[in-house]
């Protein structure tokens, strides 16, 4: 079995004039509040969607009806600084149920100065999607994809 060629991480960052904690907090906590439905499954039907505060926490959605779909695992919770999960989505915008199966997004915020606030995202191993993972990432770089989420992000944080 050959080993599946690497696809290039994707990596972003948006400077946000706000502390720390704050870039932290609206990121992660507030995820809800700047996350588009139509990006999701629920769209209209969107209740909440969420990154759990805690490592092994799960990022899912809930629609108006109660039901609830996975779509990723929190990795890392390493309050103000870095929070890193899987990105559980496959490039046919499924479920994958194997997190080995999976790209990871990590997420780091650095204070700048008082009240600024750079935030990374780098979102990698998308070779795990298989087939499909390289036109996968393309989306996900392009206009639509993390530019268009962080740019949210960014005057929700605000």
């Amino acid at each position: 079995m050959t080993k599946p060629e690497t696809v290039e991480c994707i990596r972003r960052e948006v400077i946000v004039p706000v502390s720390i904690q704050r870039a932290f907090k609206v990121f992660t906590e507030k995820f809800g509040t700047w996350w588009p439905a139509r990006y999701t499954w629920s769209a209209g039907d969107l209740e909440r969607i969420a990154i759990e505060p805690r490592q092994g926490g799960r990022c899912f959605e809930r629609d108006i009806h109660g039901n609830e779909r996975l779509w990723g695992r929190v990795l890392a919770w390493e309050p103000p600084e870095r929070v890193e999960f899987t990105w559980q989505i496959t490039p046919e915008r499924q479920f994958e149920p194997d997190p080995q199966a999976a790209s990871r997004v990590e997420v780091r915020f650095a204070a700048c100065g008082p009240g600024i606030t750079q935030v990374i995202l780098e979102h990698r191993d998308f070779e795990r999607h298989g087939q499909g993972a390289q036109a996968y990432r393309d989306g996900m770089d392009a206009e639509e994809g993390w530019p268009l989420l962080l740019d949210r992000y960014a005057e929700a944080v605000r």
